[in-house]
């Protein structure tokens, strides 16, 4: 960012929390015209968020009637990601502390997702729908190469989830976790996973431990974003409930619950959607105001 670009204004918001100690913080420029690619990346670095996002006018044409319609990209700290879901839901929380719940459409790099927000109570509640997602194995080479820069021997992992990567926006590496212990227990090589997931062009892994039919522990780790590990997943969550219908560990309408952040002391819930009929993914949360 030149010392002639005048900076923008940064919000910072949590996703999937109503605290804002607890979920995923992120940054949010509701004004990003005139910025460049190096000045978002700029402003990302300096806040040190996962990701940042940044708001611009729509495409000639976007969206419909019933909707307020922005251009949104996504910075982590270090690079551009095409989707991020807890900055969407941060960002549509903030639109509408501003101009009131209802419905959004954002034009993301990963194509297009809508955003519905309401008011429960006090609190804001919004629920993006993914593009539509797809899910495909992994080569055994690198699954062994992924499990060596986790430090998990392969009997770690829970034979009742297979190991796949999964999209709904951005690609993510699912891995399940035989026991909570395991997936509390995570100290990983942080060079050599951020290698494997560059040439795999993955955004995060996704580690899941399932509690019941109905309810997962997920983790993470971030390493090509700049950070050990994320908060609080939106992009993954989508990717894993496509993952999980596709597989049929779940039905085909269901509604998930994935808690994420506690081990990192920053406790959060996000909500996945699936209706029979449509391939798409609905991920939803609160959230809240930092400071």
């Amino acid at each position: 960012m030149t010392t002639d670009t005048p900076r923008p204004e940064v919000l910072r918001y949590t996703a999937f929390s109503s605290a804002p100690d607890g979920g995923n913080p992120a940054g949010v420029v509701l004004d990003a015209t005139g910025l460049d690619d190096d000045a978002m990346l700029a402003v990302a670095a300096d806040l040190g968020y996962s990701e940042t996002a940044f708001l611009t006018a729509p495409p000639q044409g976007f969206g419909g009637r019933e909707e307020r319609a922005y251009a949104i990209r996504y910075f982590s700290p270090r690079a551009e990601v095409p989707f991020c879901g807890h900055a969407t839901v941060a960002t549509a929380v903030a639109l509408a502390e501003r101009t009131g719940p209802g419905k959004l459409v954002f034009a993301t790099p990963a194509g297009t997702v809508p955003v519905e927000v309401v008011r429960e109570g006090g609190t804001l509640r919004a629920t993006l729908t993914s593009v539509e997602p797809h899910v495909e194995e992994i080569a055994g080479a690198d699954l062994a190469e992924a499990l060596a820069a986790l430090g998990w021997p392969a009997a770690d992992l829970d034979p009742a989830f297979p190991p796949r990567i999964a999209f709904a926006g951005a690609r993510h590496l699912v891995l399940g976790a035989a026991t909570r212990a395991r997936l509390a227990d995570l100290a990983y090589d942080f060079a050599r996973l951020e290698a494997l997931m560059r040439r795999l062009d993955l955004t995060t892994v996704q580690l899941v431990w399932r509690e019941s039919a109905t309810v997962f522990h997920v983790r993470d780790p971030f390493p090509v974003g700049g950070v050990v590990e994320d908060p609080a997943t939106g992009a993954a969550a989508a990717a894993f409930g496509a993952y999980a219908r596709d597989l049929g560990l779940v039905p085909e309408d269901a509604v998930l619950t994935l808690r994420q952040g506690e081990d990192m002391g920053r406790p959060g819930e996000l909500t996945v959607t699936l209706r029979a009929g449509d391939p798409r993914v609905r991920v939803g949360g609160e959230g809240a105001r930092i400071g």
